[in-house]
């Protein structure tokens, strides 16, 4: 699995630097010693079965019925090409300039969702859905997380747009085979957003949710259950 230049693993930079800074109260998750995590409560899902084509993960996917009151599916947005640069650590430049702002996986069985919520104040939360071979998932997630996490400040310029990362890696619920999270702080022009993301890989399916941390955190087993139930 490589990565690719492209959308982010959630939320590019660009559609981040456009959400309100986020003041969600995130003291009580703490930092994780490892950026994965084996051997947790298995979901659903046949955890041998063969990979799901993208049609089968669409059906998947949560929806707003799934969400409640005061969601909408946002349209997929258009591919951005910009050229990105990374200052401050060597190991996302290693992956590709993408990965810095949470690189998007290059799986090619894959759905993706995003929802904005407005109840008082806008938020979003987006789902992906990837399917490949356990090992395949697991390596190549675990790559884009480490070498985030491994660099908690840097810098990434984004066409003539220089944004100040921080990451925290964090501790992620016991779901899944295996499981990733962490806190991604995005600074410019004196706006700054704060992003969750959280990622499961239960057999083939690895289910990926960002957005604002208090919306991750309420959707993810909703999520997961869809993802990986038993048809």
């Amino acid at each position: 699995m490589r990565v690719r230049v492209a959308t982010a693993l959630g939320l590019t930079a660009a559609t981040v630097l456009t959400l309100p800074a986020c003041s969600t109260d995130t003291t009580e998750a703490k930092p994780a010693s490892t950026s994965s995590t084996r051997s947790g409560k298995p979901a659903t899902a046949d955890q041998n079965g063969a990979p799901l084509s993208s049609a089968a993960l669409e059906e998947r996917l949560l929806d707003v019925s799934d969400l409640g009151s005061g969601y909408t599916r946002k349209p997929e947005r258009p591919a951005r090409h910009d050229d990105v640069t990374v200052l401050g650590c060597p190991a996302l430049n290693d992956l590709g300039g993408d990965a810095a702002t949470g690189g998007s996986l290059d799986f090619s069985r894959q759905a993706k969702a995003t929802f904005t919520y407005s109840g008082g104040s806008d938020s979003e939360v987006s789902e992906e859905l990837y399917s490949d071979t356990a090992d395949e998932l697991s390596g190549g997630t675990g790559r884009i997380f480490d070498a985030m996490t491994g660099c908690p400040e840097y810098q990434v310029l984004v066409g003539g747009t220089a944004i100040d990362m921080a990451t925290q890696k964090m501790t992620a619920p016991q779901l899944g085979d295996e499981r990733w999270s962490q806190l991604l702080t995005f600074s410019a022009g004196g706006r700054g957003t704060v992003v969750k993301q959280t990622a499961v890989r239960n057999g083939s399916v690895l289910l990926i949710v960002s957005g604002s941390p208090a919306l991750v955190d309420r959707y993810l087993d909703k999520a997961l259950a869809k993802a990986t139930a038993v048809r």
